[in-house]
């Protein structure tokens, strides 16, 4: 069970100034039959619709929040085609794709990251195995990708999430493992994101903001934690 989440001086060595925010929630029922899945697609396209704001340019990479994680992202070794996982989803509307229902907590999260344009990432926290750590990470951790057969291991000098059994989500925010992965069964989690440039961090504090209130009306769950992770204070403990 995760004990305590800690980012370390290399991320804050690579990205100067960066902030990570983290939320604790306990006792979620992520079958939630209170929301429908048709209330969560009409969710998704407002959140759809709201996200065009970060949209316009005629060359996709050019837009501002697509081009500063591409530019973050030369910061350190990645795996070839690893995005910022906001890239991904910010694509998809701009290819005029829909974000289809996936489980009321993964609906939520996707909402507030696009409404923010923001990576947001949530991991089980009982599937993580003591300290979950951000920073430059050594080649050959352990991971095996949601939906892969095989293990993928990291690469010498690549930011990841890890902790002692090994990565939990590759190449900063780009793919997580399927070890810890959340899902319908999931109760307690932590939710993540980071943040590099201070633009970020403004729309990432406003996300964290919208998503324990989220989580509070559809859930009943008032987390335990929402705080944010500098360079001075960079690590919370997490209670059961």
């Amino acid at each position: 069970m995760l004990e305590a989440v800690t980012i370390d001086q290399s991320f804050f060595d690579t990205f100067p100034g960066a902030q990570v925010n983290i939320l604790i929630a306990n006792g979620i029922d992520n079958h939630n039959a209170t929301l429908s899945e048709a209330e969560r697609r009409k969710m998704l396209q407002t959140a759809m619709d709201q996200a065009e704001s970060f949209l316009g340019a005629a060359q996709f990479s050019k837009n501002p929040v697509v081009a500063e994680w591409r530019t973050a992202y030369q910061a350190f070794k990645k795996k070839k085609g690893a995005r910022a996982s906001i890239e991904a989803l910010l694509k998809r509307i701009d290819q005029g794709k829909e974000l289809t229902p996936i489980d009321p907590l993964v609906d939520i999260y996707n909402c507030v990251s696009i409404t923010n344009g923001v990576p947001v990432g949530i991991e089980d926290r009982d599937k993580i195995q003591g300290t979950m750590h951000l920073g430059l990470v050594e080649e050959g951790l352990p991971f095996q990708p949601v939906g892969a057969d095989k293990d993928e291991p990291t690469l010498a000098g690549e930011m990841a999430w890890y902790d002692e059994q090994g990565a939990v989500c590759r190449c900063l925010n780009w793919r997580d493992a399927q070890r810890t992965m959340l899902d319908e069964a999931s109760q307690n989690i932590v939710a993540v994101i980071e943040s590099v440039t201070p633009d970020q961090a403004t729309r990432a504090n406003q996300a964290m903001t919208q998503l324990a209130e989220q989580i509070e009306r559809y859930f009943g769950v008032t987390p335990v934690h929402n705080v944010v992770l500098t360079a001075a204070e960079p690590t919370v403990k997490v209670a059961d």
